[in-house]
């Protein structure tokens, strides 16, 4: 009988309907692979630990994420997709996650990994950070709502840039505008853009 963690059981009953299937079916593959992990929660989010980190995987509201803490050495360079969080890609269903016999090998690999208390790859900094420029319609927005300025101004610059980048990257001035409001009220109540997945 595996050994689970409530918390998990907990993330999983309210993760999205389409999310909960994919989630089910990583932890039992992980748990088959690697009887002796251990579940636990770090970052808002199950993580699975065989002598360190090992896995984890996500929610999201249209996709699950998976990730190898030592993918790198795991998987060709042209396997990580990194078009969301984990190197899977954006996992809409099981059908978008590769074959059981593939994951139960990158995990036996994993675990190999950990035994031979092999390190996780150093992760590359960015050379220079791309300047910081707020949108002239945020700050205006920002401007109305008093508490929503303080907020904003006593945010770290990668909080800011997060409000930034969402706004620059609507498609739509209807969709900026609800976005806009959207982050007025977030801020105000002193939230960063992801605050619903930091730890509580």
């Amino acid at each position: 009988m595996p050994t689970t963690d409530p918390r998990v059981d907990a993330y999983i009953a309210k993760s999205a309907d389409f999310a909960r299937p994919i989630l089910e079916h990583l932890r039992a593959v992980v748990h088959a692979a690697c009887p002796e992990v251990e579940e636990t929660m770090k970052w808002s989010f199950p993580h699975f630990m065989y002598k360190g980190m090992m896995c984890s995987m996500a929610s999201f509201k249209a996709h699950c994420a998976f990730n190898f803490w030592k993918a790198e050495l795991l998987m060709e360079r042209e396997q990580i997709n990194r078009e969301a969080m984990g190197h899977f890609g954006r996992i809409a269903s099981v059908r978008d996650l590769p074959a059981k016999k593939l994951l139960t090998a990158y995990v036996k690999q994993a675990m190999k990994l950990n035994d031979e208390g092999v390190s996780a790859p150093a992760r590359a900094k960015a050379a220079t950070p791309r300047p910081l420029e707020i949108p002239d319609d945020l700050n205006a927005a920002l401007d109305q709502v008093p508490a929503a300025r303080r907020h904003f101004d006593t945010f770290s610059p990668s909080k800011q840039r997060d409000y930034a980048d969402w706004l620059n990257e609507a498609k739509t001035d209807a969709t900026r505008m609800r976005r806009r409001e959207q982050a007025v009220e977030w801020i105000a109540e002193g939230k960063s853009r992801n605050w619903k997945y930091e730890k509580c």
